[in-house]
């Protein structure tokens, strides 16, 4: 039956005061009812606005309809057919700018919950015995992924399902990539991920894991132990720093540090054996994703009395999802907004100590069609922080590009590659993600990989490598 409410179904979440001292996941799933319920309120267009916004083109009307109708299975087959990594995309996926945003229903109220239910049907299939994925016998062709963040997976089990013998090379001990090192407990939960990745190695794909390509061997190397083609999808994991004075002081982390040691290496629980500073007030400069998680991580630790977030701009222009914003504010994070440092301060032992900021306005927009922000004169005002997180951007590791000498790369580290087909200048070679983009989203590196692998197989199959 229909569902004519113009407002999404409510998703079930922890009390914030609750979550704030806690790393269990925020939102807590549809039921059964609920997702029927919000799944009815679909009306099944015929030419599927919402499919042009996906990134890996998921037939969403197709399995939102299957939902109503009470049959996840079915659901979960015709999203699967598209998407390797479901449950990780219901739970991180910015769908509110990219399918959600086309939907009908939001013409007229709010558009239906895709995420929700897409995370559903995935905690639906992840609750019983693995649905095995129809796949290819194998060829015996070697393919060689480098990378096992979401680019990476994507393009390995896309090539593993057409038969190709794939191995992917892992820098880190443990495999996911941003999934399990940037991404925190609460929002995705790295069971979630260990599924995901088991899946993939069940069709048959191998894991090198702390193998660092460019030090462990080359890409050239690679293509020397027989592999056909390379897929470079390594990501973009160098901080960026705003190079401000007091930068070097003791307590500042860049948010890829302090994220990895609290989402990787557990620096959180009490069992952990891996180091972060215990510090009272904690100041993180940015407004995206990554600056939301690191404060909420930071929030949680023992002895953590006060958060604040310091952004340049307002909250209209913060370019994190609207949700992980409106978490962050529930959970009693402090938002400094239209405020940008200028300098770190330090006490006589090298500790930082507060961080000098000015305030700002908005002026003309820039090249990114923003609008400019500008200091005011004479604003200049301290934040007491004994904890300085910076979390403005990140760029590609520049170790491949420096031991592959033949693959170009743009003026900011990264590869160049057809975003729309992941081929490189250099035969054989492809690459898509945040090593082509820069740092982006889960679902549009997950995008790259498929169409990589794609092109992989078109020029296998056309003797072009």
């Amino acid at each position: 039956m229909f569902n004519k409410s113009l407002v999404k179904t409510p998703i079930p979440e922890q009390d914030p005061k609750a979550r704030a001292g806690n790393f269990s996941e925020v939102a807590l799933g549809y039921t059964d009812e609920q997702a029927i319920s919000e799944a009815s309120r679909c009306i099944g267009c015929k030419h599927k606005p919402c499919v042009a916004g996906c990134p890996v083109e998921v037939d969403i009307p197709a399995f939102v309809l299957k939902l109503a109708a009470g049959d996840p299975a079915a659901a979960y087959e015709i999203i699967r057919s598209n998407n390797a990594l479901p449950a990780m995309c219901g739970r991180v996926c910015p769908q509110e700018t990219q399918c959600e945003v086309l939907c009908v229903r939001g013409k007229k109220g709010d558009p239906v919950a895709v995420g929700r239910l897409e995370r559903y049907a995935a905690d639906w299939a992840m609750a019983r015995p693995r649905l095995e994925m129809a796949h290819a016998a194998p060829n015996g062709i070697k393919v060689a992924v480098i990378g096992s963040g979401p680019a990476g997976l994507t393009c390995a089990g896309e090539l593993a399902c057409m038969g190709y013998d794939v191995t992917i090379f892992e820098a880190f001990h443990k495999p996911g990539g941003v999934l399990v090192y940037g991404i925190p407990e609460f929002r995705l939960p790295k069971a979630i991920v260990t599924y995901e990745i088991d899946g993939l190695l069940a069709q048959g794909v191998k894991l090198a894991s702390n193998c660092v390509i460019g030090r462990s061997m080359s890409v050239d190397e690679l293509f020397s132990d027989g592999f056909r083609a390379v897929f470079i999808g390594s990501g973009a994991g160098l901080p960026t720093f705003m190079k401000i004075p007091g930068e070097n002081f003791n307590g500042v982390y860049s948010a890829n540090e302090f994220l990895t040691r609290i989402n990787l290496m557990r620096a959180f629980a009490e069992d952990g054996d891996t180091p972060i500073m215990r510090a009272r007030r904690v100041a993180v400069v940015g407004g995206g994703n990554v600056a939301m998680d690191a404060a909420r991580c930071a929030l949680r630790l023992p002895g953590v009395a006060h958060v604040t977030i310091v952004y340049r701009r307002s909250e209209r222009e913060m370019p994190a999802r609207i949700e992980e914003i409106h978490h962050a504010q529930e959970e009693g994070i402090d938002f400094q907004l239209l405020t940008n440092p200028v300098e770190l301060l330090g006490d006589e032992k090298g500790w930082v100590s507060a961080m000098a900021c000015v305030r700002m306005e908005l002026s003309e927009p820039d090249d990114s069609g923003r609008r400019r922000p500008v200091p005011i004169q004479g604003s200049r005002f301290e934040i007491e922080a004994d904890c300085v997180i910076m979390a403005i951007g990140s760029s590609p590791n520049p170790l491949i590009r420096q031991t592959t000498p033949d693959l170009q790369v743009n003026k900011w580290g990264c590869v160049v590659a057809d975003e729309a087909t992941g081929r490189t200048e250099k035969k054989g070679v492809y690459a898509g993600g945040d090593a082509v983009t820069g740092a982006a989203t889960v679902i549009l590196a997950m995008g790259a990989g498929r169409a990589a692998a794609n092109s992989i197989h078109q020029d296998i199959l056309a003797g072009l490598i």
